[in-house]
């Protein structure tokens, strides 16, 4: 007997493959830049920076780039993201195999000196509807979906964001899984996409669409999928904008 792919009624949303497509040519477009020849190392450094400092401004602790890179920010929450953004890429291979252990490590990453020592990289106890979500999003992680990984990440992050499976910072996490689904699937191979600059730019709409996912409602699904997928755009405009400055400055 054949088995439905749980995410495949997304692409029959209103405008979703058309958005999907917009965002995958922006994409590979600044994945073409020429400085990523030779300043590779340089740009994705850049872009783990600002990618933790947008994370951890929609969790609430705005502050400005400048002064992070000059590591005079001691906030909990921006080191949490910092330890998030910069654990991406050597958690990709793992994602898929085992990804309850790797949200584990994303909560231990990021709620250190937050929350009890005992509590991190547990889940807070929930209903069986929770854990049973929590399951299927473990199943789709490690190949339960064919549908394009962009999808794929949006649920992902939204899934996780409606949950708050963790205590403490759980948007780090959540927002890290979803770079991590993009890194793993080979979307962004380098985690050069810096998802979190386009939501933190569209905060108020994320913050809705995001609530509009929760309620489980086609429109809502729809409205999340058309949020994150603008947002990868604008990752792709920030990608290139940190090349363009590497390159100027080489």
């Amino acid at each position: 007997m054949t088995r439905t792919d749980p995410l495949a009624p997304l692409l029959d949303l209103a405008d979703v493959a058309p958005a999907l497509a917009a965002a995958r040519e922006q994409v590979d477009a600044a994945l073409r830049h020429r400085a990523l020849r030779r300043h590779g190392g340089a740009v994705a450094a850049e872009v783990s920076l600002r990618s933790a400092v947008a994370s951890a401004a929609l969790e609430g602790h705005p502050h400005p780039v400048a002064d992070v890179r000059a590591g005079t920010v001691t906030d909990p929450v921006t080191q949490g993201a910092l330890r998030v953004a910069e654990a991406v890429p050597g958690l990709a291979d793992r994602w898929p195999r085992t990804p309850r252990q790797v949200l584990a490590r994303l909560h231990v990453l990021a709620a250190r000196d937050q929350v009890p020592a005992d509590q991190l990289g547990r889940p807070i106890s929930g209903t069986p509807a929770v854990a049973a979500r929590l399951d299927g999003l473990a199943e789709l992680v490690g190949g339960g979906t064919s549908v394009p990984a962009l999808l794929v990440a949006a649920v992902v992050h939204a899934e996780l964001l409606a949950l708050r499976p963790f205590a403490g910072p759980s948007g780090l996490v959540a927002r890290g899984a979803g770079r991590l689904t993009l890194v793993a699937a080979g979307v962004d191979p380098r985690g050069l996409l810096a998802v979190e600059v386009g939501h933190r730019e569209r905060e108020p709409e994320y913050v809705g669409a995001a609530g509009a996912f929760a309620t489980g409602t086609p429109d809502g699904i729809r409205s999340w999928l058309r949020h994150y997928l603008t947002a990868v755009e604008l990752a792709a405009r920030e990608l290139t904008t940190v090349a363009d400055e590497v390159l100027a400055t080489a």
